[in-house]
């Protein structure tokens, strides 16, 4: 069960809307690599994880994927507030607008609606754990790429926050691998020494 605080995790007040921005951040709100896929993905891995410390940390990190996805959300809707049809056109936010207005709508930079197929949840907990590290690195890359692309130090100060979780994100869940490698090779170690322990006690 959850708690909601009703304050973003970290504050985003944004003073000039930007809707060529506003486009280009989308791509963490309903891309391949966004905030709604992390989110999913974790939430889904940890009803299969085996261990309770993995469970916990899925259950963690996924809940906080859904805090990054309301600030996204609320960066993309203070650049687009209050925009005139002109702004609209030479911004390239016209094919955006036209079917959602200003409305926030999971999809990725281009248009293409966000769908499961972006995510991956096998049961397996190396196979996960090694996805999950990957998801995050390939989020820290989009936000590098966007800190490239936008230079108003307002959208700057909340992407470079959500990138340092990213980041922490990645090394938890290298921690979480190697809990999980140490507990299998133990495993492993007795499983395929089966004489092993006769001869601990002896």
């Amino acid at each position: 069960m959850w708690q909601y605080e009703k304050i973003l995790q970290y504050p985003v007040n944004i003073k000039r809307p930007n809707p060529t921005y506003a486009k280009i951040i989308l791509a963490q709100y309903g891309g391949p690599d966004g905030e709604l896929g992390a989110s999913l993905r974790y939430l889904s891995q940890r009803f299969s994880m085996p261990y309770p410390e993995l469970k916990g940390l899925l259950t963690d990190i996924g809940t906080e994927e859904l805090a990054h996805l309301e600030m996204v959300g609320a960066i993309v809707y203070q650049l687009t507030r209050n925009l005139s049809p002109e702004e609209i056109k030479k911004s390239g936010f016209d094919s955006y607008f036209i079917n959602h207005t200003t409305a926030i709508y999971p999809a990725n930079t281009n248009g293409t609606p966000f769908t499961a197929a972006y995510i991956q949840s096998t049961g397996d907990v190396i196979t996960d754990l090694h996805e999950d590290m990957a998801a995050e690195q390939k989020a820290r890359t989009t936000y590098d790429n966007i800190l490239r692309l936008v230079d108003d130090p307002d959208v700057c100060d909340a992407i470079k926050f959500l990138r340092a979780r990213e980041i922490v994100h990645y090394q938890r869940f290298g921690e979480g691998l190697r809990l999980v490698t140490d507990k299998l090779n133990e495993k492993n170690f007795y499983a395929f020494t089966p004489g092993l322990d006769r001869v601990i006690k002896k």
